[in-house]
Order: C-alpha cells, then structure tokens, then sequence
C-alpha cells in the first residue's frame, strides 16, 4: 500500500492519499502519483519529504517536475553511521543542528566542525546536494518537517491492516479516516487559540524568550532587537529576521515578538494561515461518508466485468518464514488487548502497576 501525508494545524497526521499496488516499483509511484495529481493538482510551495526511495524520486520527476525533493534527514543519518561507523553523540548532535541552521554562517561553523571530526562525512553530505537535506538550502520552506516520521507513523498504524484481505483493507482505512476525521473535527471546535496546538506552542515558546530581549527602533518597521552582546535587524513590513527564523517557519520567531510588543501590535498577520484554527477546521469539514451494504453498491460495469487475476506470489525473501496468525479484522480494531502480568499472572495489568503478591515457582523433585 502506497501513502501520502503531511500535518495539519494542530501538528497531527493528514493522510492525503493511499493505494494498494501490486508491488512498490517505478510504474506504481508513477500510478499514484498521477491520481495524485489528478485529485490536488499542482500548488505553490509543494515539496516531497522521502527516504530518498528511487521509485518515488523517478515517478516526481516525471509527474513534478518543478516540485523539489528533500531528504528525511534520519535516513541520511542511519546511512553515516552504517557507511562510516560514526554514531558518537557529538557527530549526531552537530548533523541534525547543521541540518536544522537558519542561516548560511550557522550552517559552514557546523560543516567546519564535522570535517574536524570525518572530512568523509562532510564529503558525503555534499554528495548528496545540500539542497536535499538542509534547511536553509531548501528552495521552497520545509518548516517543521524534516523528517518523513508522519509517514512512517502512518505506516505502523496500517501495519498489521496490510495482512488483511483487500475488501476488508480498505475498509479499515476508510473507518480509520472516518474516526480521525471525526476526533480531530471535535478537537479544533474546542480549540479557542488562534493558531493550532503545535504552533501556538511553539509561539509561547518564542514569547517567554522575547520577553528578555531589548528593542530598539529605526523605523515604523525596521528594529534592532539585542540579546546580551548580539544584535538583529528585524524588518516586519517584509517578515524576515536576520537569524533567519521567521523567514523560514513562517512563524514569529523571538525577535519578531519583541518588536510587535516594542510596537504594541499583534502577532496574527505575521503567521501562516496553514497554521490558524481556521483552516484546522476547513481541513476536516468535509466527512468520511459512511459505506452502505454491499447490495447497494453503485459499481460501474467496466469494473464489475474486469477479471482480477490471483497474485502470481512474489520472490521468496532469505531465512525460514515466521510463524506469526495473521489476525483478524476485528482484533486489529480492537483497542483493548488483554495482557498479562509478569508478576502474578493475572490479567489486565502489567508487572510494573502490580500490587499482588508474586506467583511461587513450583519446584519438583524427584
């Protein structure tokens, strides 16, 4: 089953499209991703975020071919440690801080200091195109995402779906989209911020720090705001800021905000409307209708009379297949799942919430 997501205004996941293919090849992504199109058409600003898969790189060449493609930077991060055996704290912290800098000078002081560490892995980065991983590279804004995580939570969530037969498969997705749509409808109602959870969050975050930070005014627009012995020019008519943040989360970044309080004017024209609770609510106003009996199905003759041929089966992967019962569709439904303890043996608790005493081994001796 191919996916498609991306994050809503709370910071939640927001499937946009699936499809079950035959297999994940090139003529598949290139299949999906022509319905894609078909059901989104082309928007401003759209870019894709992949594991770097082949397929998927292909198929968006061809049908985006002025959409960018970025890298999940974990992905890159598990090929360095695989490739060069580097895994030490201080490499890790310094790719995903150079992955994530907001400015040019911020990105070469970290690059600098990786090639003190492995010039291989400096070499490695550039290999791949730095538009494809950092941010500030980036010719099109990644904001917050950085990572495919959505997809891959996604995918967990669909895991044991995937076994099902193909009747009852998309039936589970559309019962999944339908509950999701529904909680995340109720959630932004009682949602009185004016920007979803995640950012209003990330906005407080930037509010408390202002709050220590000096402002200076040069014009109506234009502000040195200074933080110890540093200083940035913050220009609101333009919304930009010399450290590069409020450029690219499209967010008011501490700077900003101590500028509008120097100015004693509000923060909401200088966000994104993706992040707004009004356009929380648009995105999930539109219902996941519920499916009749399957008696009642309208199903268009060229597809009732097309034969679908059983799987041929495909290349048998190494190792002796395991074991695992495919489980059904009800227990993958389920919420509730019965678990022992390891303490006392009794059920519906774990070892570690146990307040009973523990079971005795019994010993035989002969």
């Amino acid at each position: 089953m191919l996916t498609a997501s991306t994050m809503d205004a709370a910071g939640t996941i927001l499937p946009l499209a699936y499809a079950v293919v035959d297999s994940e090849n090139d003529a598949s992504w290139k299949w999906f991703f022509e319905q894609f199109k078909h059901a989104y058409g082309e928007r401003p600003n759209m870019c894709v975020v992949s594991n770097r898969n082949e397929s998927i790189l292909k198929a968006t060449s061809i049908v985006y071919p002025d959409m960018p493609h970025y890298s999940c930077m974990w992905h890159i991060w598990t090929n360095i440690r695989a490739k060069f055996k580097k895994g030490h704290l201080k490499l890790s912290e310094l790719y995903f801080a150079t992955e994530r800098s907001y400015t040019l000078d911020q990105f070469n002081e970290r690059m600098s200091k990786i090639e003190e560490i492995d010039p291989r892995v400096k070499a490695y980065l550039y290999d791949i195109g730095c538009h494809r991983w950092s941010r500030v590279h980036a010719t099109v804004n990644r904001t917050w995402t950085m990572i495919s995580n959505i997809a891959e939570s996604l995918n967990a969530v669909t895991k044991y779906a995937r076994e099902l037969p193909i009747v009852e498969l998309l039936e589970y997705m559309r019962t999944l989209l339908e509950r999701w749509t529904k909680e995340k409808l109720l959630k932004a109602k009682g949602t009185f911020t004016y920007l979803g959870f995640k950012f209003n969050k990330e906005l407080d975050d930037n509010r408390t720090l202002s709050h220590k930070l000096r402002v200076r005014a040069s014009t109506d627009y234009i502000h040195t705001v200074l933080d110890g012995v540093r200083r940035y020019i913050v220009c609101l008519a333009n919304k930009r800021c010399s450290c590069g943040q409020f450029q690219l989360d499209e967010l008011p970044c501490p700077h900003d905000l101590a500028a509008l309080r120097h100015r004693d004017e509000s923060f909401e024209q200088y966000c994104s409307p993706y992040y707004t609770r009004k356009n929380l609510l648009c995105t999930y106003e539109i219902p996941v209708n519920p499916l009749p009996e399957e008696s009642k199905w309208n199903v268009p003759q060229h597809i009732s009379e097309e034969v679908v041929n059983p799987p041929t089966g495909g290349k048998r992967q190494p190792g002796r297949p395991q074991k695992e019962r495919y489980k059904t569709y009800d227990e993958i439904n389920s919420k509730k799942y019965k678990v022992s303890c390891g303490n006392c043996g009794e059920e519906g608790h774990n070892k570690r919430s146990c307040k009973n005493p523990p079971k005795k081994n019994k010993i035989l001796c002969s």
